[in-house]
């Protein structure tokens, strides 16, 4: 199994999975080799710059790809992804699915660890907002920062981030590492709500901007996934941005809450008394072969890294009964993004206190032309990876821009 990787080594190691034993390297000296028969692809770092071409008919491709569409967006068009064999993404229909892949389990879920009781946030709002938002990711494809802008203007929002920042994180809290510090927690344990906003919209990519917030007794008021309905532990454990038609109508209804003790603990009552209801998401975390920071479990990547292996040995074993190996494909719903698309608000609220729009060109001018070339990158690859030859980036590019 060679993985495809800007890294360079000369080394290799032998894994075991079960019955089956494979060799791994990111040495490309191996890419004629006999019995090389599986390609590892990390999606990020996937390129057109060299792949490994010609592509043998016993070649398997096998994609892991977990982070954000905005990292590699040619990955999510059907002539890029159906170039793959096995997948690995935060879809649940891959062969892989990695949807819960920031959930340590149930436990986490349920744990009352940072809860900050209900009467003590009361108190607490005197001199903290009801939102809490933090994010130094800027001007992403979901934008997020455009509705949080204008949902300012409603509603009052303590943003720690660098991102629409109004307030301050202690110096020692202030680096990305710190967002998973005890510190940082019971900071954001004392507010009662959250603003979980993902940096894309797509079904099934659901980040720690969702589940820290239940962990640590927080309602997320949610914004990302469209399927994010499926994976709520309870009916009433979220408030979802995409049921109000303009952020004034959600400060409205999270001002109620914030007024109304009873309405507010019908958010937490799953939390606080320790019941979770969905059992798509129980039976998820349940069977899942991998963990998140376990170390009695295998991580996500060594059981990707199996996966692939036994399957190879399973169609090397039909091939010795001379039967015909098993063709695996992925399917377009193994990473499915819409295009993004940006807010307009018009809104008549004068904010001086509000952080304002950038003006000029910025990184949220680039999302909808990026996706939108990249559809064209895609067929353009396609194209240059059927004809089954070495091709130049230059060459790619230049069919990229023909027109």
């Amino acid at each position: 199994m060679l993985w495809w990787s800007p890294l360079t080594g000369e080394t290799g190691r032998l894994g075991q999975c079960g019955a089956d034993t494979c060799f791994f390297t990111i040495n490309r000296t191996y890419l004629h080799h006999p019995m090389m028969k599986a390609f590892l692809f990390y999606g990020t770092d996937f390129n057109v710059d060299s792949l490994p071409l010609p592509r043998k008919a016993h070649h398997d491709w096998a994609l892991f790809h977990e982070e954000s569409p905005k990292n590699n967006y040619k990955l999510f068009h059907k002539p890029v992804i159906t170039l793959f064999n096995y997948t690995a993404t935060f879809s649940r229909h891959s062969h892989l699915p990695l949807t819960t892949q920031y959930l340590e389990g149930i436990d986490a879920l349920k744990s009352l660890q940072y809860v900050v009781p209900l009467s003590s946030k009361n108190n607490l709002r005197r001199r903290l907002a009801p939102l809490v938002y933090v994010q130094s990711d800027c001007d992403p494809p979901s934008d997020r920062d455009s509705y949080v802008r204008e949902l300012m203007t409603y509603i009052e929002v303590d943003s720690y981030g660098e991102c629409l920042r109004n307030k301050d994180l202690p110096q020692q809290l202030n680096n990305p590492a710190s967002m998973d510090a005890d510190g940082f927690y019971r900071i954001i344990a004392q507010y009662k709500f959250i603003l979980a906003f993902e940096n894309a919209v797509c079904d099934d990519y659901i980040t720690e901007k969702f589940w820290r917030p239940l962990k640590l007794g927080v309602v997320p008021v949610y914004y990302g996934s469209p399927s994010i309905i499926d994976w709520l532990p309870s009916n009433r454990s979220a408030i979802l941005v995409s049921e109000f038609s303009h952020p004034r109508e959600l400060a409205s209804y999270i001002k109620r809450l914030d007024y109304d003790d009873r309405l507010y603990e019908a958010y937490v009552e799953w939390k606080l008394k320790g019941e979770i209801s969905n059992q798509r998401l129980l039976t998820t975390l349940r069977e899942r072969k991998w963990g998140v920071q376990d170390i009695n479990q295998d991580n996500y990547i060594d059981v990707f890294e199996c996966m692939v292996c036994s399957k190879v040995w399973d169609n090397i074993r039909l091939q010795e009964k001379g039967l015909p190996p098993k063709r695996w494909k992925a399917e377009v719903t193994h990473l499915s993004c819409p295009a993004p698309t940006m807010f307009a608000f018009s809104s008549a609220s004068q904010c001086p206190h509000c952080p304002q729009a950038p003006r000029g060109n910025t990184m949220r001018d680039m999302w909808i032309p990026s996706f939108q070339q990249s559809r064209k990158e895609a067929q353009e690859l396609r194209w240059l990876v059927d004809r089954n030859q070495n091709f130049s980036a230059q060459e790619f590019w230049a069919r990229v821009f023909k027109d």
